[in-house]
């Protein structure tokens, strides 16, 4: 099946079976593993990526389902020279990464959020993190990255 989608900002497509997850062909197909495979179950939030803004599991998602939409995978955070976003910096700041494998949906799902606000409640980071598990760093720096980026990104705007 032919699939045609925007992904990280430009449009793609891609010929693979209509059976197949979207966490599958970013990763075969795309070469993009910043989505990991954690649970397989949609419970652990490793495979979250952002599908027209919204956060999504990729790994329940049929990659069909993506015909015509966008995607946004933490490959496509950063800005194009490269850099990290200030997300991402805000993140390294906190100490908020520790092993790394849940910091992709992590991120993600704290773009989402302040996508919506710029100055989320610690409850509301919570909640936007509540489908993303880390066994690492207890989420305070998580929650204090996402907190420091949106009120940075408020400053500048």
């Amino acid at each position: 099946m032919l699939i045609q989608f925007t992904l990280n900002g430009r449009p793609v497509s891609v010929e693979a079976p209509a059976h197949l997850t979207l966490l599958t062909v970013l990763r075969d197909y795309f070469h993009l593993t910043g989505a990991k495979e954690g649970c397989s179950i949609g419970e652990c939030g490793t495979c979250a990526v952002l599908v027209d803004g919204e956060l999504v599991n990729s790994c329940l998602m049929l990659a069909p389902k993506v015909a015509a939409r966008t995607v946004l995978t933490i490959e496509g955070v950063s800005p194009a020279d490269g850099s990290l976003s200030d997300l991402q910096e805000a993140f390294i700041a906190y100490g908020a990464v520790q092993c790394g494998f849940c910091t992709p949906g992590m991120v993600l799902a704290g773009e989402a959020l302040l996508a919506q606000t710029l100055t989320p409640t610690r409850e509301q980071i919570r909640t936007a993190l509540a489908g993303n598990l880390c066994r690492c760093t207890g989420y305070q720096q998580i929650v204090d990255a996402i907190a420091a980026a949106g009120a940075q990104r408020k400053e500048v705007n």
